[in-house]
């Protein structure tokens, strides 16, 4: 690779694809080769009512002899954009390394507020603890996967109880990619618009929840990372550290915000270790 950053490389890639309608990341995707040891067997399902709480889900494409452990990938796009469209190819990279993996879509603002956004992911989880099972996957061995935003969303649903229930004993492991924990005082439009609304903003804090009942945790974080910064995954480490959970920080020093998900994508793997950091910690968690 050149000295130009991936975020970069995405956004010239981006400024030759882009028509109408077309998101940043869902350009990318269009261009970059896919895995094809995985695909996608089931689109556009429904785990709730409207266009934005549907789902996809896809698979490896050898068969397994027992249901394999599910990944939920959560894509970020600070709670207001986003479409599952434009994260196929991670989808497909961790399909390709043993996981049954789930992207689903949720509700953006404006047209909800925290904790609307949260509660749509923990819906999905439902759904795949009551479905997994009919794609070859185990709804008792599910990880969830987050960039940014989706990182937050995975991170309420793995820290606070409140969002899973009992189905929470499902989660066996949390990774999250340059995901936003730690943000208080609420500063700019974009967690004024998600958070401003809620009555108590340290309830909208994922460190707030770290505590001992937590699940394996893997926080990774580009040293570059100039939107979210590493101090978020930082002090999350730190305090479930100290509560007695097992939680790993990984920094990769070049890494911007955009290049930390960009790398789990084949010509950029070479960046850093992102997918096999996650797909690592995957089977350990899951036994897999």
């Amino acid at each position: 690779m050149t000295k130009l950053t991936l975020a970069g490389v995405a956004v010239l890639m981006c400024g030759a694809l882009v028509a109408a309608a077309c998101s940043p990341l869902r350009a990318f995707d269009t261009v970059m080769p896919k895995d094809g040891a995985s695909r996608l067997v089931a689109a556009d399902v429904p785990y709730g009512e409207g266009p934005r709480r549907q789902l996809d889900v896809y698979a490896p494409v050898a068969g397994a002899h027992r249901p394999l452990p599910v990944i939920v990938f959560i894509y970020g796009g600070s709670w207001a954009n986003g479409t599952r469209e434009g994260y196929h190819f991670a989808a497909r990279a961790l399909s390709a390394a043993g996981f049954v993996t789930v992207v689903p879509d949720y509700r953006l603002v404006p047209e909800v507020r925290f904790p609307r956004f949260v509660q749509d992911c923990a819906a999905a989880v439902r759904w795949v603890r009551a479905h997994a099972g009919r794609y070859g996957g185990d709804p008792g061995r599910i990880v969830l996967v987050g960039h940014s935003a989706g990182a937050y969303n995975a991170a309420m649903l793995a820290l606070d109880p409140q969002f899973l229930g009992p189905d929470r004993a499902a989660i066996k492991g949390f990774a999250g990619l340059a995901g936003p924990y730690d943000f208080l005082p609420f500063n700019g439009k974009v967690v004024t618009d998600a958070f401003g609304a809620w009555p108590k903003p340290e309830e909208t804090q994922p460190i707030h929840y770290a505590d001992a009942s937590a699940p394996p945790v893997l926080l990774l974080h580009g040293g570059e990372d100039g939107t979210v910064w590493p101090k978020n995954s930082i002090n999350l480490d730190a305090r479930l550290r100290a509560a007695g959970v097992s939680s790993e920080l990984k920094v990769y020093r070049d890494l911007g915000h955009v290049g930390i998900v960009t790398a789990l994508a084949r010509p950029f793997r070479g960046e850093a270790p992102v997918l096999a950091d996650i797909t690592t910690f995957a089977r350990r968690v899951t036994g897999s």
